[in-house]
């Protein structure tokens, strides 16, 4: 019997250790959604950077283009 009272110890512990855990869980959770979240907003921005300098390229006279890659 003088094991039960060290057992309830390690037991308060350990449920103390998983809160700690779920509360690191739920944060890192949501510094991942915020992550994902600037990723796409970042990709978004990218592909339209990109459909713009395709604009500008497509503006340009073909001679420009092949003078360029001669160099």
């Amino acid at each position: 019997m003088s094991r039960l009272p060290e057992l309830a110890e390690r037991i308060d512990r350990l449920v103390l250790r998983h809160e700690e855990l779920a509360r690191t869980n739920a944060l890192l959770s949501q510094q991942v959604q915020g992550l994902q979240a600037e990723r796409d907003n970042l990709k978004s921005r990218l592909s339209a950077a990109r459909a713009r300098i395709d604009a500008l390229l497509d503006r340009l006279p073909p001679e420009t283009l092949s003078a360029g890659s001669a160099e």
